[in-house]
């Protein structure tokens, strides 16, 4: 899975577009308080996490898109 096909599974479970950030695919504007998210990482892995209180928070590093795209998908659904 990629971010796209991530994106299109939570429009289908009608997961709000508030809950989560896709790095290049969904990013609110304007930004919600607290969402979780799913973005590129500095070292060229992927990372899923929370964003509250005006701080990303990283729940997990993942080797690459479908992984971090997958437990996303497990967090909100």
């Amino acid at each position: 899975m990629d971010r796209r096909a991530l994106h299109a599974a939570l429009v289908e479970a009608r997961i709000p577009g508030g809950y989560y950030w896709i790095e290049g695919v969904h990013e609110p504007v304007p930004t919600p308080p607290d969402f979780l998210f799913v973005r590129r990482g500095g070292s060229g892995g992927w990372e899923t996490g929370a964003f509250e209180r005006g701080t990303h928070e990283v729940l997990a590093r993942h080797p690459d898109e479908a992984a971090a795209c997958a437990h996303l998908l497990s967090l909100l659904v």
